[in-house]
């Protein structure tokens, strides 16, 4: 039954003994949809939602931030794990005033289409990144800036190392999935790692990290708040009250799709891929700048940064910490990550 949680009312709902219908999960694309509206109160500038439909028979929910912007490249903004694009909402003024902002709902996350992916790893990878591409097509998008955080980093460089025409800037956000895992890195891993990710870590590739929630039915909305109660406080200057991890729960309640493609992707652990980024950075066209930017005070190895430096040398990497601000800097310490996206974009603006 948890497998169905989050579907279309004529969907997912059964027939009780009385004839009413019954939902186990409190969720519905409707739910989700609204929980995004209340999120998306923030923003003061202007803001279109659409889906943009690609080959496979799929859709890409899909926000576009002051689209009378046409002076400058745009940015293209790539959550994460779990997320969807409503959680950029505390970037999205101050970037719209100088550009028009996209933001997507990755593929199997959010709004977007529950897709079925492939079992193995590369066939996931190139799944994902043909789904940006397409989405691109769409949007009608021919050169921007480019930003990913966490996983939605991965996808960034994955992408741009098979699209480097399209790229101006590739800004990696506490990238996911950069290390090679190594003994080093598995020990910094215990050190530095809060500890319900390091009793979870060995689990993650073998479950469906989000089934909980599912499982847990009307009680998941409340056993959402009581374990991550950081999400309030993360976003408490956008949001007092439980609107941002209400609109998490909406995101994380429905049917499994990208979250199991994410596990066939990852290996034991919680920041290591199965084919990690950092060796194909080498693959990446030269005439693309890199900027990392990383929270001072990250789980994830910031170490990837100088890393891809070394492996590109000759080519621009820049590395960037946020003070005071772990791996959600975009929400922890918004107004200096802001400050840095926008320096970044003005650099790049410059280069036209």
């Amino acid at each position: 039954m948890a497998e169905k949680c989050g579907q279309h009312e004529e969907d997912s709902a059964s027939k009780s003994l009385l004839g009413t219908r019954f939902k186990w999960c409190p969720t519905s694309l409707h739910n989700l949809a609204a929980a995004e509206t209340k999120v998306l109160q923030y923003v003061k500038s202007r803001l279109e939602r659409f889906y943009v439909p690609i080959p496979n028979g799929g859709r890409i929910w899909t926000l576009k931030v002051n689209p009378r912007k046409t002076d400058a490249f745009p940015i293209v903004m790539v959550h994460g794990f779990a997320a969807a694009a409503g959680f950029f909402f505390l970037n999205f003024d101050a970037l719209a005033e100088h550009r028009t902002v996209y933001a997507f709902d990755v593929l199997g996350f959010g709004q977007s289409s529950r897709h079925k992916f492939s079992t193995k790893p590369d066939v996931v990878e190139e799944e994902f990144v043909d789904s940006i591409e397409e989405w691109r097509k769409g949007v009608g998008l021919e050169k921007f800036i480019l930003m990913g955080t966490s996983f939605g980093g991965f996808l960034a460089a994955s992408y741009a190392i098979k699209h480097p025409g399209r790229v101006k800037h590739l800004i990696l956000a506490d990238p996911w999935g950069f290390p090679e895992k190594t003994e080093q890195a598995a020990k910094k891993f215990r050190a530095e790692t809060p500890f319900w990710m390091r009793i979870i870590a060995p689990m993650l590739p073998h479950i469906n990290l989000l089934a909980p929630l599912r499982l847990a039915g009307p009680f998941g909305p409340q056993l959402l708040r009581a374990v991550r109660p950081d999400v309030r406080t993360k976003f408490a200057d956008g949001f007092q009250d439980n609107t941002v991890i209400d609109y998490l729960y909406h995101c994380v309640a429905q049917p499994p799709s990208a979250e199991t493609a994410f596990g066939t992707l990852q290996s034991e652990g919680w920041e290591w891929a199965k084919k990690p980024m950092l060796p194909r950075m080498t693959r990446l066209d030269p005439n693309v700048p890199i900027t990392f930017i990383y929270g001072a005070d990250t789980w994830m190895d910031s170490r990837t940064g100088k890393q891809t430096a070394i492996l590109r040398k000759g080519s621009y990497v820049d590395i960037i910490f946020i003070q005071n601000a772990g791996h959600h800097m975009y929400a922890e310490q918004y107004r200096d990550f802001n400050r840095e996206l926008l320096r970044v974009c003005r650099n790049t603006d410059r280069t036209q």
